[in-house]
């Protein structure tokens, strides 16, 4: 059989349904080989960047990996973001990519090409995969497959490429003959005896913390971590990426923490004794620029199936190697933590203080649409089963802030790449991996016109995701850089800047459209915009001048978020010695 026709067979045996792409001369016998098959939809997406993202969202909610494909050259550099992406955040991906034929590749030629659209894509991407392959022996692609399907998920999971030469793809194989791959023996568990010493940490603490990262949804372990907080009665922060590992009606959860997080929950995992720390790097964006003051008077306990992450960058006390999933489950059934004392009530009823204290929104005082308060309306009108797909900037920190995630409903984001214009790709791979689920997109003026030309998708697959545009005309997360270290110079944020007519753009994919500017509109407009399934926009204008707070400055301890509280305010809200001021930059 041909060699293309085996790469899909292979595909639709591991369960993959969906294929995204952008076609190309380089991929010819590998479209060739999805043409009129029933088992694998091929979307034809309108720019490489928003496949490879697509792949992305089918992913994260399928629980399986996802699969992109783009042709040589322009085709494969254009891949490069979403692969960054999956990378950086843990995502199991395949990106195929068509290659000239080897007899017109350069391979250690000492040239620029050979080839037309001839491009080393294997060394671009090797900083941000776990493996890239150009297939040069057609009689090794089921090893080469096995061994890319083994690595996507094993251990820390990631993106890979395979790079497979026109000739390779039309070359003839004969599948029984072809030798497989032998996979690795898996990770051990932790030891008793670091479990032991975990338990009496928790059984000595008054002040635990857990905090909540995206290991936990990579390893499927939400259901665990519910289990293990109600069992222990600690409470749970999150990072931005594990935002909907716990949900957030719970009576456990406090809120995200972080430069942009919560106050109230910023100021909990400033005064615990214990962080237990499931699958989270501790990246500067939790920590604040000091992380010596991260959590300083807790015992930290780092659980993370990436030996690179433990007791890199913080000061730990327990570094556990294990997947989250298996070290919840040993730890919950523990001897020793069905001994803990009673629930921790005077810790709890501190915690709701603060958020008494420091709400995420406040009910607004004008007409004008506040984001937060937005927001927070909008997650009372989602679906039980919601996806929400949040951009990049102030969006996703409003969002994340004051967005109510419930029960089985998702927020999906980039957090390592952080790429504007990811969220509404991201939503049509969500959309074909969750049928028949709401699809929401959040989005912001900036964002949404690095990948507009995906509406076409949209409109042509009749997707049911509801696109919310909170426009602010411009990139307000600069803007809010450039007020509080440039003296206000919004150079290209707003000098330089335009935006088109959303609504007629919108309206020219043939897709149903509505604007709000005052508050008195937003129940009206939510409970017209969320009723059905089908495609739709919302055009929300908020005042240019909003900014994403509270924030945390640099030089700072986590607990010290601008607005900053009086010394003396902070002080009474710390169990825990203030810190002395910075010094100024």
């Amino acid at each position: 059989m041909k060699l293309s026709d085996y790469v899909i067979d292979s595909l639709a045996e591991q369960g993959i349904t969906h294929i995204f792409e952008v076609c190309g001369g380089a991929l010819a016998h590998l479209l060739d080989s999805l043409y009129g098959r029933t088992d694998i939809t091929t979307v034809s997406m309108h720019h490489e960047m928003a496949a490879a993202i697509a792949a992305e969202g089918y992913a994260r909610v399928s629980g399986k990996f996802g699969v992109a494909m783009a042709t040589s050259g322009p085709g494969a550099t254009n891949l490069i973001t979403g692969i960054g992406s999956c990378f950086f955040d843990s995502i199991p991906c395949l990106y195929i990519t068509g290659q000239v034929n080897t007899y017109e590749y350069k391979f250690d030629r000492p040239v620029r090409q050979i080839g037309f659209q001839e491009t080393d894509i294997v060394s671009i991407v090797k900083p941000i995969v776990k493996k890239g392959v150009l297939v040069q022996d057609a009689d090794g692609i089921r090893s080469t497959l096995e061994e890319l399907y083994s690595l996507m998920v094993d251990g820390r999971p990631g993106p890979v490429l395979l790079d497979i030469p026109l000739n390779i793809q039309r070359a003839a194989i004969d599948p029984p003959s072809l030798k497989g791959y032998s996979r690795g023996s898996p990770k051990g568990n932790p030891s008793e005896d670091t479990l032991d010493q975990i338990c009496s940490s928790i059984k000595a603490s008054t002040r635990p913390v857990i905090l909540a990262g995206g290991g936990v949804r990579s390893s499927h372990a939400t259901e665990d971590l519910i289990r293990f907080a109600h069992v222990t009665g600690i409470p749970v922060v999150t990072s931005l990426m594990g935002l909907d590992a716990f949900p957030h009606e719970d009576s456990l959860f406090i809120g995200m923490i972080g430069t942009y997080g919560n106050r109230y929950a910023n100021l909990a995992i400033a005064n615990a004794d214990l962080v237990i720390a499931l699958g989270t790097r501790f990246d500067t964006r939790q920590t604040g620029t000091r992380p010596e003051t991260f959590a300083r008077k807790a015992t930290i306990v780092h659980v993370d199936i990436d030996p690179l992450e433990l007791n890199s960058k913080i000061r730990e006390h327990f570094s556990v190697q294990a997947d989250v999933r298996q070290f919840l489950e040993l730890i919950t059934v523990h001897p020793d933590i069905s001994k803990i004392p009673t629930p921790y009530i005077p810790w709890l009823e501190k915690i709701n203080q603060y958020k008494r204290s420091y709400p995420d929104f406040k009910e607004p005082a004008t007409s004008a649409i506040d984001p937060n308060y937005f927001l927070h309306l909008l997650s009372e009108d989602l679906m039980d089963d919601a996806i929400v797909c949040v951009d990049v900037g102030q969006i996703q920190m409003w969002a994340a802030q004051s967005l109510v995630i419930r029960g089985a409903q998702r927020f999906l984001t980039e957090g390592g790449m952080a790429s504007i214009g990811s969220a509404l790709p991201m939503a049509i791979g969500a959309a074909f991996a969750g049928p028949k689920r709401q699809i929401i997109v959040i989005t912001g003026d900036g964002g949404f016109q690095l990948n507009i030309q995906e509406l076409q998708t949209v409109y042509h697959h009749h997707l049911p995701i509801k696109i919310i545009l909170l426009n602010n005309n411009g990139y307000g997360m600069i803007k809010q850089f450039q007020e509080q270290y440039l003296d206000s110079k919004f150079q290209s944020s707003g000098i330089g800047y335009s935006n088109p007519d959303f609504l007629d753009v919108v309206r020219a994919y043939k897709i149903p459209s509505m604007q709000i500017s005052s508050n008195d509109e937003i129940d009206h407009a939510l409970r017209n915009s969320l009723s059905d399934m089908h495609p739709g926009f919302l055009e929300v204008r908020i005042d240019e001048r909003s900014r994403a707070l509270p924030k945390l400055a640099v030089n700072r301890p986590v607990e010290d978020q601008e607005p900053l509280l009086s010394r003396e305010e902070l002080r009474s809200k710390m169990l825990i010695e203030i810190l002395p001021e910075p010094e100024k930059l």
